[in-house]
């Protein structure tokens, strides 16, 4: 079975984001990428189909050359190939755009199966994968937290708020996935060495034959008019008594006088 991975390099969850000059992005210098946490599971998933059916697990991404770090991690995880399209003028494609590159990139890219996370932690646009689907014209599962494939068919225990439902659908399919997928593999030190060796191709719009006058920054649908700071809260106020009588009616007094609540 083939299978391929879309995935996102993103800002590391734990690195201090700020706002750059311009007002509508970040500022990127020191700032530590990583692969998107949620394509973490879709890897993994990915390399588990394949051990159980053979097979093999292509990671595709869009990105610049900074992204090929982002390849190499899954590739030390397991996955067998990566292609990146790397072209400055996609740079700043809003979701729409980006999954119509990653189309026209897996029209050259034989596959059973495309995985995706289902959603970048970064701008929580929940759209790429869906769209993607929508272009190659196949079913699409989203939220998945568990899946299993016999006869030409996958089944997968869909995520909804306050429950799940169960889809089923033929081959090709695209599933996004969700937490409770799947505990992701950490990359061993063989693994992160034979990754070096690993075919790597790198593309450019031209070679997908995608315009690049309908995609990049210029062309977005949706635009980004400012980035704002969450608003500063107001400072904790600390309840003082030495009984519980004491706290509790110290407590009682703050919410009804300045709270105001009660």
């Amino acid at each position: 079975m083939d299978i391929v991975v879309l995935v996102k390099q993103v800002p590391d969850t734990e690195a201090l984001i700020q706002i750059a000059g311009d007002g509508v992005s970040i500022k990127t210098d020191n700032i530590k990428w990583v692969m998107n946490p949620y394509d973490e599971f879709a890897v993994e998933e990915a390399l588990q189909i394949r051990d159980a059916n053979e097979g093999t697990v292509t990671i595709l991404t869009m990105g610049t050359d900074k992204a090929v770090e982002t390849i190499r991690t899954a590739l030390a995880m397991g996955a067998d190939q990566g292609v990146l399209i790397n072209d400055p003028a996609a740079e700043g494609s809003d979701g729409l755009a980006v999954a119509k590159i990653l189309a026209a990139a897996l029209k050259d890219i034989p596959y059973d199966l495309i995985i995706a996370g289902q959603r970048g932690v970064d701008d929580d646009g929940y759209q790429v994968g869906a769209a993607v689907a929508e272009y190659m014209g196949i079913p699409q599962a989203s939220l998945v937290i568990k899946e299993e494939i016999s006869d030409g068919k996958i089944k997968c225990d869909c995520s909804i708020e306050g429950g799940t439902v169960v889809t089923e659908a033929p081959l090709p399919v695209l599933f996004t996935t969700q937490r409770g997928l799947n505990e992701p593999r950490y990359a061993s030190l063989p693994g992160i060495m034979k990754a070096k060796k690993k075919p790597l191709d790198q593309k450019t719009l031209a070679d997908i034959g995608i315009d690049p006058s309908t995609v990049g920054l210029a062309n977005r649908k949706v635009k980004i008019k400012a980035l704002n700071p969450p608003p500063e809260r107001k400072a904790v106020k600390m309840i003082e008594g030495e009984t519980p009588e004491e706290l509790a009616a110290a407590l009682i007094k703050v919410l009804h006088e300045e709270a105001k609540v009660v």
